[in-house]
C-alpha cells in the first residue's frame, strides 16, 4: 500500500495508524532521494527530519499552529506532507517550488528561511502576536545544531526564557555523540518528565514548597538544585535550563512513537521548552549516511550508486582558483590565515584546511563573530582573509563598518558567490554586495573578469594596508589562463579591453565575458564598441570614466547587481561629480526585486544582463528606440 498518494494536507497524515508511518517514512525517503537525484538539493538535511516531520504534522494542528523550519533546506518531508506532493518533481526548478519554506509558496510554512538561525525569534514574535490577540495555537521552532552556532538564536532564547511565553523549540541535533545506555535512559525520563500529569505534580510541588513560611524558597531551590543533578546525570548539556527552558532530551529521533508522545506531553506546557532529538543525517540512503557533508547539498547524482552526474568540463570554479592561490600564497607568507564560517568546503578551503590547520579557523554559522574576530587577528599584525557566501556576509554588515572600516584595518574579505546562483533562489543570491561595501570609508571593492585577474586581485589585497574586497560568481572560469607569477593590480584602475567609435559599454566582475560576446556581435553587424573592463568598484577609475565618456553619446553599464547603488549608480555619480553631460547611459543591473531561483543562465537573459540584452540594448540607443 502506497501511504504517500493518499497525503495531500496534514489531516489526512492525522488519518493514518501510528503503525503505518514507518512505512510513510520510507516512503517519503525514497520521493526525495529520486526527485534530489535529478534536481539536485539539500538531500542529507531533509533525510534525517523525515521523522520529526511526520510526528510534528501528526500532532500539531498547522497552519493554526506554527511549525518553523529553521534555514528550510531540512525540509522536504515537510513539504511533501503539506500539499506539495504533485508539485515536488519541480523542487528547485525555475518557476517550481523552493528548496526552503516560503510564506507565498504555503499556508503551511509559516517563515521565508534561507539564513540560519532566525526560527526562534521569529518564533517568539509570533508567540507573543498569539498571546496579545489571545490566541491558544502553538508555535514549534525547529533548528538544527549547526544553526545554533549563530548568536542569533542565543538571543532568541535569552528573551524567551526572561518573558516566559510557550515557545516550543526543537534542537535537530544530527552531530553530537550519545551513548545507547545513555541516550535510552534519557528518552525515557524526558517522556516522563514532559508528561502533564507530571508537570502538574511538579507545578503543585513549587507552589506549596514556595508558599512555606520564612523557609519556603529555600526548600523549593533545595529541591530544584537536586532535580537538576539528576537531570545533569542523564542529559548531556543544561545549559538551556540556564536561559529558563524545560529541557527534555536527547530522544532518538527516527523513534516515531516516543517522538509522538512526547510531543504530546509538551504542546502542553505553558512555559518555554526545548526538546532535543537525535537524528542521523543523510538517514535511509547509504552513501549520504557515508558522506553527509557531500550530500549536504550535492547536485545530481546516480540513485544506485550515490555518484555525481554532470557535464564534463576540463575548467575550473573560481572558488577552486581562490582556494590553490590561498595555499600558494600562505607558502611564502606565514602572516595570512582563513576565516570561514561553517563552509571550508563551499569556499575552497579545504586544501588551506589540510596544510595549515593552525591558520585556518571555522568560526561555525556567525559571520558577525568571524567579521570580529579577524579584526582582532589584524589589530596583532596576520593578514586575515574572511572567505563568504555574498549572502551571508551581509549579516555581518554591522562588523565590517564598525570594527574593521573605522579603523581600517587590513582585513580581506573574499566574497563567494557574488551575483546570480541559481537554484538556492532569493535568499542566496549575491546581488547587494557592491552596495552595502562601497558605501563604506577605507574599504576598496573589487571583481575579477577573470581567473588570472583574481589571482592579481589577490596579491593586491595582501598588499593593501586596510579593508578590501573581492567578489567573484558561483561559476566555472573563463579559460584566459593563469599567470606563472602572479602580479598585483595597480589599485583602482581599469583596463581598456576591445575599442570602438559608437557606444562605450562599463562592465565589472562576471559581467566583463558577457560584455566581449556582445562585442562580437556588434562587430558583425558594424557596430564598434568600447569595452572596458572597470575591476574596481571603489575606487574608481574616474580619469579613465571620464575621458571616455567625453567621447562618446551612448554608455552601458552592466553589472550582475542589483541597480540601485551598485556599479552603474557608481558610474553615474562618478560623471556627474565631475560635471560630465551630453551623454545617454543604460544600467544594465537586476531591477528592485527579489530575484527567483533557477538556472543563472536562464535568469541572467530573464533580467537582461547577458551578451544577447547588451547587444540589443546598443543597437536599440543607437536607434534612438532604447527604453528609458
Amino acid at each position: 500500500m502506497n501511504f504517500l498518494d493518499k497525503i495531500n494536507s496534514p489531516n489526512d497524515l492525522k488519518k493514518l495508524a501510528r503503525t503505518d508511518l514507518p512505512a510513510l517514512a520510507d516512503e517519503i525517503r525514497q520521493k526525495i532521494v529520486e526527485v534530489v537525484s535529478k534536481n539536485g538539493g539539500h538531500l542529507a538535511p531533509s533525510l534525517g527530519t523525515v521523522e520529526l516531520a511526520i510526528a510534528v504534522h501528526y500532532v500539531f494542528n498547522v497552519p493554526d499552529d506554527k511549525v518553523i523550519w529553521d534555514v528550510g533546506h531540512q525540509s522536504y518531508a515537510h513539504k511533501l506532507l503539506t500539499g506539495r506532493r504533485n508539485e515536488f518533481h519541480t523542487l528547485r526548478q525555475h518557476q517550481g517550488i523552493s528548496g526552503f519554506t516560503r510564506i507565498s509558496e504555503s499556508k503551511y510554512d509559516a517563515l521565508t528561511t534561507g539564513h540560519a538561525g532566525t526560527s526562534i525569534s521569529c518564533g517568539l514574535g509570533m508567540v507573543c502576536a498569539k498571546s496579545l490577540k489571545e490566541e491558544q495555537s502553538k508555535v514549534v521552532s525547529i533548528i538544527g545544531d549547526g544553526s545554533m552556532t549563530a548568536g542569533l538564536a542565543y538571543e532568541g532564547l535569552n528573551q524567551a526564557g526572561d518573558i516566559g511565553k510557550d515557545l516550543i523549540v526543537i534542537l535537530n541535533d544530527n552531530d553530537m555523540s550519545i551513548s545507547s545506555n545513555v541516550g535510552a535512559l534519557s528518552s525515557f525520563m524526558s517522556r516522563t518528565l514532559s508528561a502533564k500529569s507530571f508537570q502538574n505534580i511538579k507545578s503543585d510541588i513549587r507552589n506549596v514548597l514556595k508558599g512555606l513560611p520564612r523557609i519556603g524558597d529555600d526548600v523549593y531551590q533545595l529541591a530544584k538544585r537536586w532535580e537538576d543533578s539528576v537531570k545533569a546525570f542523564v542529559m548531556p548539556d543544561i545549559l538551556f535550563e540556564a536561559f529558563n527552558f524545560d529541557y527534555f532530551g536527547p530522544i532518538q529521533g527516527h523513534n516515531l512513537d516516543h517522538l509522538i508522545d512526547i510531543l504530546n506531553n509538551i504542546k502542553h506546557i505553558d512555559q518555554p521548552v526545548l526538546l532535543h532529538v537525535k537524528t542521523q543525517k543523510g538517514r535511509g540512503y547509504a552513501p549520504a549516511e557515508k558522506n553527509p557533508t557531500y550530500f549536504h547539498g550535492v547536485g545530481c547524482f546516480e540513485v544506485k550508486t550515490g555518484n555525481g552526474v554532470s557535464k564534463s568540463c576540463a575548467l575550473p570554479t573560481y572558488t577552486q582558483i581562490f582556494g590553490d592561490t590561498m595555499v600558494e600564497l600562505a607558502a611564502a607568507d606565514k602572516k595570512i590565515v582563513a576565516v570561514t564560517a561553517a563552509m571550508p568546503e563551499g569556499t575552497g578551503l579545504s586544501e588551506f584546511r589540510s596544510k595549515y590547520p593552525e591558520r585556518f579557523f571555522d568560526v561555525g554559522i556567525a559571520e558577525q563573530h568571524g567579521v570580529a574576530f579577524a579584526a582582532g587577528l589584524a589589530i596583532e599584525g596576520l593578514k586575515p582573509v574572511v572567505a563568504i557566501y555574498s549572502t551571508f556576509l551581509q549579516r555581518s554588515f554591522d562588523q565590517i563598518m564598525h570594527d574593521v572600516c573605522i579603523e581600517a584595518l587590513p582585513v580581506i574579505f573574499a566574497i563567494d558567490r557574488g551575483g546570480i546562483v541559481g537554484d538556492d533562489g532569493p535568499t542566496h543570491h549575491g546581488l547587494f554586495d557592491l552596495a552595502y561595501l562601497r558605501c563604506l570609508p577605507n574599504m576598496v571593492v573589487m571583481a575579477p573578469g577573470d581567473e588570472n585577474e583574481l589571482r592579481r586581485m589577490m596579491a593586491s589585497a595582501f598588499e593593501y594596508n586596510g579593508p578590501i574586497a573581492f567578489r567573484y560568481p558561483r561559476s566555472m572560469v573563463t579559460g584566459a589562463g593563469l599567470d606563472q607569477d602572479i602580479v598585483p593590480l595597480p589599485l583602482g584602475k581599469g583596463k581598456v579591453l576591445k575599442q570602438g567609435d559608437d557606444i562605450l559599454i562599463f562592465a565589472i566582475g562576471g559581467s566583463v565575458a558577457e560584455a566581449l560576446a556582445a562585442h562580437s556581435v556588434l562587430q558583425k553587424e558594424g557596430i564598434g564598441a568600447t569595452i572596458v573592463n572597470s575591476r574596481f568598484v571603489k575606487p574608481l577609475d574616474t580619469d579613465l570614466i571620464t575621458s571616455l565618456a567625453r567621447k562618446f553619446t551612448h554608455i552601458i553599464t552592466v553589472e550582475e547587481h542589483a541597480a540601485q547603488g551598485g556599479f552603474g549608480s557608481a558610474v553615474l555619480e562618478c560623471l556627474c561629480d565631475h560635471d560630465i553631460s551630453g551623454f545617454h547611459l543604460k544600467r544594465l543591473a537586476v531591477p528592485d526585486t527579489f530575484v527567483e531561483h533557477g538556472p543563472q543562465e536562464l535568469l541572467k537573459a530573464k533580467y537582461r544582463i547577458d551578451a544577447v540584452a547588451i547587444a540589443e540594448t546598443a543597437k536599440m540607443m543607437l536607434k534612438g528606440t532604447a527604453p528609458s
